[in-house]
């Protein structure tokens, strides 16, 4: 008996180790939770790559400036024998020349360019703007997943604060079940009144397991959102709500929307590298001129032999073709700029729709917590007002749980309203590219 009941304790301090490591526990600031939302963030890994692609382009474009160095060399067997035809005299020897099985060739070429009309210039400059852009596209998708966070922390806070309001009530309405028992069995109150209380209890214990699933899924979100292990529990910073400052005039977000969102300035770059991809288009039609060098060495063996054969020189390269071929290049070159322009033009209209939209939430939602403090006051009062005159005989058991639900109704009201100002505020932020990433 005693070895079972070592077994059972044992088993169950497992089991207590095992829920403890199973469920961590992690307090985090919002802006902790945004800095591990872009640290594990896939899309931040696919605009990495992204720039990488972008910066091998530019390598690319400035390996077209270097020399060009070329070596080549080939070695030939002759199993029959070829027929020599040599046009100068080769003395008063055999009657059928020499004998060739055998021909060994070698090389290098150096091409140094001079002109090229500007292709390669532009090229260049074409792929610093390509990678600055591609740069700019990152810090507005920082600036989103940040926004991102920042949503999925405010559903996490409004959920663990409805579950402390519902704890708080159902503590309250569970002690005032007790009373209302005592009271029905010493004949002060009617069976009816007290079930009603009871149904109350009920109405609030529903109201926090739907609180609390929420708050599971919320968790779970965050921790995917966070790069965190599922079973992550995570404590949210109850000063969250408090964040926000006054809100300046809608002109004031315009402006800073104008000089500091990210795709608008990515675009931009995006405008000046097509712009010079017109200009690389139009030197096609550009002869190009580039220094030429070179070294030659031929072995025949038995007919002649050639060592130190060096060339310079200058090269001139020109397609004709371009003379009766239309520039398909420039064409395309010019319609892609027309696309950027229109782009451009409408992305400055969604910027003013955007910003002046979320202005206008955040001027109500930051409005909508006056009303709720001044709902909850009243409901609190009335509440109070109320259960005054239920133990004074003056007001009716439903009375006083309408009082109660509608009391609670309010102060959760409150928390929402409150983080619902924070996090339209930080969407106004984002919609002007100042979201703050710390």
């Amino acid at each position: 008996m005693k070895r079972i009941n070592n077994s059972v304790m044992a088993l169950s301090l497992f089991m207590g180790l095992t829920a403890i490591h199973a469920q961590e526990k992690k307090q985090l600031s919002l802006d902790e939770a945004v800095q591990l939302g872009i640290q594990n963030s896939k899309s931040l890994k696919i605009d990495a790559a992204k720039i990488e692609e972008a910066t091998a382009n530019l390598l690319e474009a400035k390996n077209r400036q270097l020399p060009e160095l070329k070596i080549s060399g080939s070695y030939m067997y002759l199993p029959s024998k070829p027929t020599v035809d040599l046009k100068i005299p080769m003395g008063s020897g055999g009657a059928g020349g020499p004998e060739v099985h055998q021909v060994a060739y070698g090389s290098a070429n150096l091409s140094v360019p001079i002109y090229s009309g500007g292709r390669i210039k532009y090229g260049i400059q074409s792929a610093k703007y390509l990678v600055e852009a591609s740069k700019l596209s990152t810090e507005n998708d920082k600036i989103a997943i940040a926004y991102n966070v920042a949503q999925a922390y405010n559903n996490l806070f409004k959920a663990n604060q409805s579950i402390k309001v519902l704890e708080e009530n159902l503590t309250a309405s569970q002690k005032r079940d007790e009373t209302f028992l005592k009271m029905e069995n010493n004949g002060i109150i009617a069976r009816n009144d007290r079930l009603k209380a009871n149904l109350q209890t009920s109405n609030i214990e529903l109201q926090l397991l739907e609180a609390k699933n929420n708050y599971n899924i919320a968790n779970i979100n965050m921790d995917l959102l966070l790069g965190l292990p599922e079973t992550t529990e995570i404590e949210v910073d109850q000063n969250y709500i408090e964040e926000g400052d006054d809100i300046k005039p809608v002109n004031f977000y315009v402006n800073e929307a104008r000089e500091n969102r990210k795709d608008l300035q990515a675009l931009a770059q995006q405008r000046r590298a097509a712009e010079l991809g017109t200009k690389a288009a139009k030197a096609e039609n550009l002869p190009s001129i580039a220094f030429t060098g070179g070294y030659v060495a031929a072995d025949i063996p038995k007919l002649f032999t050639v060592y130190n054969a060096v060339n310079i020189g200058v090269g001139v390269s020109y397609n004709l073709s371009n003379i009766w071929k239309e520039n398909s290049s420039l064409k395309q070159s010019k319609a892609r700029e027309m696309q950027l322009a229109a782009t451009d033009e409408l992305l400055n209209d969604n910027i003013k729709l955007d910003v002046n939209r979320e202005y206008q939430n955040t001027d109500y939602s930051k409005k909508r917590i006056a009303v709720f403090e001044k709902s909850a006051e009243q409901a609190n009062e009335n509440y109070r007002i109320t259960k005054n005159k239920y133990d004074n005989g003056l007001a009716t058991m439903t009375e006083l749980l309408d009082a109660d639900a509608a009391q609670i109704a309010a102060n959760v009201g409150v928390i929402n309203a409150k983080a619902d100002a924070a996090l339209a505020y930080r969407k106004l932020l984002q919609t002007t590219g100042t979201l703050t990433i710390k």
